[in-house]
């Protein structure tokens, strides 16, 4: 029983699969099928969501270096802060900076990890929309082929009934021939038939027909 899309979709859902577009293959697979339009506009947004990936997880652990060097720089500056005068105020102010870059840091870290947790989700949903499309593809050139091959089984089924037919009338008519020169050479002779088959012999190979 053929499934409904809806349900076709619900059935898939816990199918894993891998990001298509990484898969060296499944470009090959386009050079037999060729492509559409949308196959191609989604394997250029997973395309972007991956290289965005990428760049979130390298924004990512810069973040967490530079927060972790302003850290330290914090604690390296916290006995300049027990001091007096200039020393003491421009560790203080060195100690805030710091406080201030480690919140707007925090922030960052927030927003990106969100993000990250996010993309996941958005490049898993347009990579099965991509697979759909691609089995949809895939799919419909089996089912044209297949089709061809059944128009071609059964042009082959004709042409064999067809070769059998005229193989028995080939048959039948070598018989008929072998059995009428036969009957010629026993009722005019030897001497005669051999006169009559140079004269005839030319025309009936010509024809296709040797008389045995």
């Amino acid at each position: 029983m053929a499934y409904s899309e809806e349900k076709f979709r619900e059935a898939i859902k816990e199918a894993k699969i891998p990001v298509l577009i990484l898969d060296n293959k499944w470009h090959k697979l386009f050079k037999k099928t060729g492509t559409t339009d949308e196959i191609v506009r989604l394997e250029a947004e997973l395309t972007e969501l991956l290289k965005k990936q990428g760049r979130l997880n390298t924004e990512l652990k810069s973040i967490k270096k530079l927060k972790n060097d302003l850290m330290n720089d914090i604690v390296e500056h916290m006995n300049d802060g027990e001091g007096k005068g200039a020393d003491k105020a421009a560790a203080e102010k060195k100690i805030a900076d710091n406080k201030r870059l480690i919140d707007e840091a925090n922030e960052k870290l927030a927003a990106h990890e969100d993000e990250m947790l996010e993309l996941p989700r958005e490049i898993d949903r347009v990579n099965r929309e991509l697979m759909l499309n691609t089995m949809a593809l895939c799919y419909e050139k089996l089912s044209a082929n297949t089709d061809e091959i059944e128009q071609i089984s059964d042009w082959i089924h004709k042409i064999r009934i067809e070769l059998k037919k005229q193989l028995i009338t080939k048959q039948e008519k070598e018989y008929y021939n072998s059995e009428l020169y036969s009957f010629m050479h026993d009722i005019f002779g030897q001497d005669v038939m051999e006169l009559f088959d140079m004269r005839y012999e030319p025309t009936l190979r010509s024809r296709g027909n040797d008389p045995a």
